[in-house]
This record gives structure tokens, sequence and C-alpha cells, in this order.
């Protein structure tokens, strides 16, 4: 638990927990893990690590620092069982629906709505269902970092130090030191820059000011809602008139027909590129990962003395090496001979076999799928 102390000098007072809120962004349809992950079972509804979903992990993370009624949940209706039977100790009014997707940007300007109707002072803690941290305990020093940061006015935001050149993450360009919160370092954020090639991502790591962006924001309630009214009107009108209903009936007619005038749109462009008074908080060393394709498994899985990774039954590698092997079919035997670094993903529809390093490009497959109106495998 956070705690609540005097303030001294040049510091702030610590914050209260009684106006802390964790918003879980769980809506998410992605097929990144394709062909397991589908629509209807997006990746943070997979049990690959240990019997344990993603939302699993993701709520489980929060334990200690916020209670159940300070856990909000936005997710879409046809996730929100699953979510309901993973985490059933979150009250079920703390569970938005989204009525259809409309982007981060809504989502967040929802749960803001949520928050203030509940606690005009609450401080947001905007998380996603899908990423894994390894070192929770630092993680929940950050969060209570960030809180105490995000109390005194500016938006938070969570800045991975990248350790190679990605070109699959957006970034922050950081600046000047501004302060500390406990022992992290507040910065000046220049600007977000978009995902880049592969030459810009070398020149980024190798400046040192750049930072993955997570996706992870921290702010007052009353502060974002205000860069709302300032940069995206229009969804701030629509949030307004559904004020009566949030938190309440998402599955009116009136809620539904409101929702779907909402523009589509990301917290990130919505918002972030053009916020005023936004800080970021560098993040080393938590093991953090957003699970955005195969090929991140690797970093998370323990491997066989081969470095093969194995999940499933009747799957026997010969003098193959370096391989991620995934089977759910109990009867069929795969048995890669000879093979090294590949990826090779079973079910009892699909099977996708690509080599180590290619991962990324399930996204093209996806696309494929759709020009060839082979959708249902999706």
């Amino acid at each position: 638990m956070w705690q609540s102390g005097m303030r001294k000098e040049n510091t702030l007072p610590m914050l209260a927990i009684d106006h802390a809120y964790a918003v879980i962004m769980a809506g998410g349809g992605g097929t990144r893990l394709w062909p397991l992950s589908r629509k209807a079972t997006p990746k943070q509804l997979l049990k690959l690590f240990d019997g344990k979903t993603l939302f699993h992990l993701a709520v489980e993370r929060l334990e200690g620092l916020f209670s159940p009624e300070h856990i909000l949940v936005v997710t879409i209706a046809e996730q929100a069982k699953k979510l309901k039977e993973i985490a059933p100790h979150i009250p079920e009014g703390n569970y938005l629906i989204e009525p259809m997707p409309r982007g981060t940007a809504a989502v967040v300007a929802m749960a803001a709505t949520a928050i203030l109707k509940k606690d005009p002072e609450g401080i947001m803690v905007v998380l996603t269902a899908d990423h894994f941290i390894e070192k929770v305990d630092e993680f929940r020093e950050i969060l209570s970092a960030g809180c105490e940061c995000a109390d005194t006015g500016p938006l938070v935001t969570l800045g991975i130090k990248p350790t190679y050149p990605a070109t699959g993450y957006g970034y922050i360009e950081a600046g000047e030191d501004l302060t500390k919160f406990r022992h992290y370092t507040v910065k000046q954020v220049i600007r977000f820059e978009e995902k880049p090639n592969e030459n810009r991502a070398i020149d980024f790591l190798k400046s040192g000011n750049y930072y993955w962006n997570s996706g992870m924001f921290i702010w007052r309630a009353d502060v974002i809602e205000k860069e709302f009214s300032r940069q995206m009107p229009e969804l701030e009108q629509i949030l307004s008139d559904l004020h009566p209903l949030i938190g309440i009936d998402h599955s009116s007619k009136a809620f539904s027909e409101k929702w779907q005038g909402i523009k589509a749109q990301t917290i990130d462009f919505g918002i972030m590129e053009k916020a005023k008074n936004v800080v970021v908080i560098p993040v080393e060393e938590i093991g953090w990962n957003d699970v955005g394709f195969w090929d991140s498994l690797f970093d998370l899985m323990p491997a066989d003395e081969n470095g093969n990774i194995i999940l499933g039954t009747q799957i026997h590698p010969l003098e193959s090496k370096s391989m991620f092997i995934f089977s759910n079919e109990k009867t069929k035997m795969i048995v890669p001979l000879g093979v090294q670094n590949m990826i090779i993903v079973n079910t009892p529809d699909a099977l996708l076999i690509c080599p180590r390093g290619e991962s990324q490009k399930v996204k093209m497959l996806v696309e494929y799928l759709k020009a060839k109106d082979l959708t249902h495998f999706l």
C-alpha cells in the first residue's frame, strides 16, 4: 500500500491510495499470435504462462497496491464473461463495456468519466492486459512514484529503456531531467515518434535519449478530461451525453447509438502527441515485454538443453535446436527432425511455420487471409 505522509523539503507528499485507480485496457482482439490468438481468444486470454493468462497476471500485479474496488477493466461484451471468470473479485460495475471498439482514446475517456463519478480527485493508472512484467515489486514501486508525480499535475508516461533497435514500437524522445519521485528520475517529453525504420531505430538507441512507448500512462482524471475537451471536443461531448449511463448501463440502445458515433482514435494520436505538460519516467530492468509476436516468447519462457521451448503434448524434436513448438492437439504427434531456429504453432484448423525472427510478418499473413476471404480463420 502507498502511505501518506508530511511534505518534506524538495519533495512532494506521498499519494493517498484512496484516490488511485488502475484501468486495465482488455478489449483487444489482436491476431499477432495467430493461429492461437483469434478475435474470440485474443492473446490476453491465452493460458501460456504456467496456466495463467496475461490478463490474470495483469490483475495479479496490482494486488496489495489497489483494492479490487479501485481496479477498472475496459473490454468488449464478447470478452467480458471470460475476464470476470478470471478476476471475479473485481466488482461487476467496474467492468466497463464498449459496445464496439473505438480505439484507446475512447477507452481512456470513458474510464476517466467513470472514475470522476466515483472520485473527483481520482488518479488513473492506465495499463494494458497483454504485457508481461517479470519484476513485479519494482513495477509496483514505479507505479507508486508515477502516481505521486501525476498528483502534481503532469501527464506521466512510462518509457522502457530500449535494449535493441526495435522497429515494432513507438518511441518517446526525452529531454532534461525535471525532478525525482522516490528514486526515479522524471524527464521532460520532447515528442512522441512513430515506429521507425531500422536505421532510425539504431540512431534512437545510440542517442540514449529515446525510450520505447510502453502504452502505460498515469494522470489525474480531471487533467486528462481537460485535454479531451481541448483536443477531442467531439469525443468529450459524447462522453458527457453518456455520463448518466457510464458504469451503470452500457447495454442500452441509447448507449450503443451514441458510442457508435465516436471516431476511432488512439490515445497517442488523439491526445499525447499534442498534450501539454507531459513527462516520462524511464523504466529499466523490470523484464517488460508486450508479447507482440511469437519470437518474444523466447525471452520469457524456459528452454530445454537444446534451446527448444515446447508447449503441448506429443511433441518430440529430434536433433532440432532453438525451436518454439506449440500444439493444443493431444492426439497429433509433431516431430521436427533436424530443424533449427523455427517456430511451429499447431491448432486444429491451422498450422503456422516460420523462421525465428520472422514472426512479425504474421500481420502480413492476416492481411492475406482478409484479401482471400478467409477471415473465418481469424
